[in-house]
């Protein structure tokens, strides 16, 4: 128990904490039930609207392909037929996975983009005729793959309709995901503040914060971002009963006598849940919040597993990648170092000096974007419209071509496919003295994609770095396989879409 006092500030000869409001057996929560409104999948955190969207959307497209079947045959025999042949239904499954992969890489399972019906029929016209054009090549390419002309053409047309039809009713009715969960912040710190503005930008995860407690009870009434404070520490229960809070997120500036444990654990062996800021934080967001992060909160927290095995599988599936990825991608290097060499000449490639895992530096090697001479002098930041990077730069860095020769530093074991990107000795030790726990973004292998690149712009000051160390952050938390497919699917729309490049 004393252990347990120690974590939360209390002294080890007696809990200090502020008397109930009532008496905490006398409190009981009636007719609620709790639920997350997030699931956990390879280590990150997705609404279950988005879950719900994914699977709901492959039983409709199916039902296009099977209503489309129908109207192309019209007769129940040469229908039943047809359905009968086990081939059949994998042509369907592949036009299901390539419809839905158009979905997903034209935003259309951002929970944002159903609230703007323009982009939303926008964006579903894009990826129905991506699909098309996918199934196309793939047709060609494969020929037992294809599916009948007719069913395609029919398909297309009534899968628009569903989809469109199925996500203006899923985003105007509130049976699909339930009401708003309603979140009561414990305590003042920054942690709580700048969760609640998270959850101000992101309606669609219905989240609700009815308010604030504060530690003394001295500043009731007080806004701070929106609600604001609503009551003081001491009237936790008071409050949760009035206010119907489905959750308790603790954001204490201070602890030592302030904490109500036993309102607390009264609560939570109740069924309430009860979280750390910086826990709620980190499934919104993707991010660890380093603003007062706690270091109980650190140790204790689930989380930063390296087994052999995870590893293991990790760098044969650098190598296995990077090997088929070079193989494929040598025209376009080839392409790529002739076009440099016609515009500035040799050598067209970069190395560079950085950091990688364990603190030990290696020489990263790139397709030179900048002009000759750009490097001398003390490293700094690429800036927007950076003068030297050249014509043929500008292309190469837009579509992150100037990153290939990586796949070689892959191969060598000094980076991996996915982890933080490696930064230079000179900026390293910048960000170490500015930072928190930067230096453990070094307990993994650099990659060559990440998580802080696929969620975030490029890091051009010491702000932005900041930002992007807690992206890296997370990723090194949550390390696992799922997430690593995640990265790499998300960076392929990043690709494709020439974003967040400099």
């Amino acid at each position: 128990m004393a252990n347990e006092q120690s974590i939360y500030g209390e002294s080890a000869g007696g809990v200090n904490v502020l008397p109930a409001s009532r008496n905490a057996g006398n409190f009981r929560l009636i007719n609620r039930s709790y639920g997350n409104i997030m699931v956990r999948i390879g280590g990150h955190y997705f609404p279950k609207k988005t879950l719900l969207l994914v699977i709901s959307e492959g039983v409709l497209i199916f039902c296009s392909l099977l209503v489309a079947t129908g109207l192309r045959f019209m007769k129940a025999a040469v229908i039943q037929d047809y359905l009968s042949d086990p081939r059949n239904w994998l042509r369907f499954l592949l036009v299901a996975t390539i419809c839905q992969l158009t979905l997903y890489y034209n935003d259309l399972y951002d929970l944002g983009t159903i609230r703007n019906r323009d982009a939303l029929l926008v964006r579903s016209l894009r990826a129905v005729g991506i699909m098309l054009l996918v199934l196309s090549v793939t047709y060609y390419l494969v020929p037992p793959a294809r599916l009948e002309r007719g069913i395609v053409g029919l398909m297309s047309p009534l899968t628009i309709v569903l989809i469109v039809g199925w996500r203006l009713g899923f985003e105007a009715s509130k049976g699909f995901t339930g009401a708003f969960e309603r979140v009561l912040i414990l305590g003042t710190g920054a942690q709580g503040i700048g969760l609640t503005r998270e959850i101000l930008r992101r309606p669609e995860l219905q989240y609700q914060v009815v308010g604030f407690l504060d530690e003394k009870g001295e500043n009731i009434g007080k806004s701070l971002v929106n609600p604001g404070i609503i009551g003081g520490v001491s009237q936790l229960e008071e409050v949760i009963e009035t206010q119907h809070v489905d959750r308790v997120v603790i954001s204490l500036g201070e602890r030592r006598g302030v904490m109500p444990i036993r309102q607390l654990a009264a609560l939570k062996l109740q069924g309430l849940p009860i979280e750390e800021a910086a826990s709620v934080y980190e499934r919104i967001t993707g991010r660890i919040m380093l603003e007062q992060l706690r270091p109980s909160w650190l140790i204790l927290s689930e989380g930063f597993r390296k087994s052999r095995f995870l590893l293991a599988t990790k760098r044969m599936t650098d190598i296995a990648v990077s090997l088929l990825l070079i193989a494929l991608s040598l025209p376009l290097m080839l392409g790529t170092a002739l076009a440099i060499w016609i515009e500035s000449g040799s050598p067209v490639l970069f190395r560079q000096e950085r950091v990688g895992r364990g603190g030990r530096t290696f020489q990263i090697l790139k397709f030179r974007s900048m002009k000759q001479g750009s490097e001398k002098g003390a490293p700094q930041w690429t800036a927007d419209r950076d003068p030297r990077i050249t014509r043929v730069g500008n292309f190469i860095r837009k579509f992150r071509l100037d990153e290939l020769p990586q796949l070689f530093n892959i191969l060598r074991g000094q980076m991996s496919l996915v982890g933080p990107r490696p930064e230079v000795p000179y900026f390293c030790e910048l960000l170490e003295r500015e930072i928190p726990y930067f230096n453990q973004r070094h307990s993994v292998r650099p990659g060559l994609t990440g998580w802080a690149q696929v969620k975030y712009q490029y890091g051009a000051s010491l702000e932005e770095a900041k930002v992007k160390f807690e992206f890296d952050l997370f990723y090194i938390k949550n390390l696992s396989v799922l997430l690593d497919l995640a990265i790499i699917f998300e960076t392929a729309k990043v690709v494709l879409l020439g974003r967040g490049a400099k």
